[in-house]
């Protein structure tokens, strides 16, 4: 029955040459019938050569239909609006260019969709990572100290209803009923069109035989940035959707104005000393974390691990209060950046 549906893969990328081929080896080797793909690359004008890699992988494999979109915004939402107007599918799957996804990823898809009857299916998703950096980055990233309840990146072996899914499939009924992304949102862009898709009333399933690899970040730099925006783009989600958040969303904010309130404590009070009780508790928090994770997965990565929880936690915290003040004036604003003109072909 699946075989019937013709599936549309839609790859928003900028400056991917390090995994782009491996991400489109990873559909080329789909169980799914290949001539039932179709594969939209959105590309946000690389300055690398990502396009040489793209060609050159077509020339290699005639029979991928693979098309190439320019996307002169740069940013995964108005590239993801751009294939959707050009996409044919009955299925239509979102999949980054910076991760494989398994090669019963668009089959399993499918089959969820039609015997669970859902709108849309993803799965756990593994951060793995090429160098000991990027691998003890990736254990954080997948902790439940690290992320907190975070399904996707911490559950595994479990089958359930989602707020949220990686690299989802949908029908191609619910993305005509939801529209387009919002071109506002650098970053959460999939969490805020997840929960439009859900206040229609559609379902999204997290299903473990769904499965993913994501090559996380190879440097402490990179990871403060990709969670600063997490948490800056996160307040804009906020004021659209307030019943989308979750309190471990709210806990790193939290922390850091408590940092904040125990530094003015240690500056203007006489009982200096109690300042340094959220600090040290943290502390304490952070290595026994970081310790159990090391033993399980390498004592190697225990130098690394508290640096990568707190720069989780205080880089996604300071973005969203700085989110908060930026966005001090958006609070009715539940629209954003969603394109109305035309639809959804």
């Amino acid at each position: 029955m699946s075989n019937n549906l013709f599936v549309t893969i839609i790859l928003p990328i900028r400056n991917e040459s390090a995994y782009i081929e491996k991400a489109l080896n990873s559909i080329y080797q789909q169980s799914y019938r290949i001539q039932e793909i179709e594969i939209l690359i959105v590309d946000g004008m690389s300055t690398d050569n990502t396009r040489e890699i793209i060609n050159r992988f077509f020339t290699q494999h005639p029979a991928l239909k693979i098309q190439i979109l320019d996307n002169p915004k740069m940013i995964v939402p108005a590239g993801m609006n751009i294939a959707l107007q050009k996409a044919k599918g009955d299925i239509i799957i979102r999949v980054d260019g910076h991760c494989i996804i398994a090669p019963d990823y668009v089959r399993n898809c499918i089959d969820h969709i039609q015997q669970d009857r859902v709108d849309g299916v993803g799965g756990p998703m593994a951060s793995i990572g090429e160098t000991q950096m990027a691998q003890t980055i990736a254990l954080g990233m997948s902790s439940p100290f690290g992320v907190g309840n975070s399904a996707f990146r911490t559950t595994s072996g479990r089958t359930m209803l989602a707020d949220t899914v990686p690299f989802p499939a949908y029908t191609r009924q619910i993305i005509e009923r939801a529209g387009f992304y919002d071109e506002e949102l650098v970053r959460n862009q999939d969490d805020e069109y997840n929960y439009r898709i859900r206040e229609l009333g559609g379902t999204l399933l997290l299903a473990d035989d769904v499965r993913s690899s994501y090559f996380s970040r190879a440097s402490l730099k990179a990871l403060w940035r990709q969670y600063y925006q997490y948490g800056y783009w996160k307040v804009r989600v906020l004021q659209k959707h307030p019943r989308q958040m979750s309190l471990r969303q709210f806990v790193p904010p939290a922390f850091v104005l408590s940092l904040l309130a125990s530094l003015i404590f240690l500056l203007s009070s006489k009982f200096y000393f109690l300042s340094f009780i959220i600090p040290f508790l943290y502390l304490t928090l952070n290595v026994t974390a970081s310790l159990f994770t090391a033993m399980k997965n390498g004592l190697k990565n225990l130098f690394l691990l508290p640096v990568i929880f707190a720069i989780l936690h205080l880089s996604y915290g300071s973005g969203f209060l700085i989110g908060l003040l930026k966005f001090w004036n958006r609070w009715g604003d539940k629209i954003g950046k969603v394109p109305v003109r035309g639809a959804v072909k």
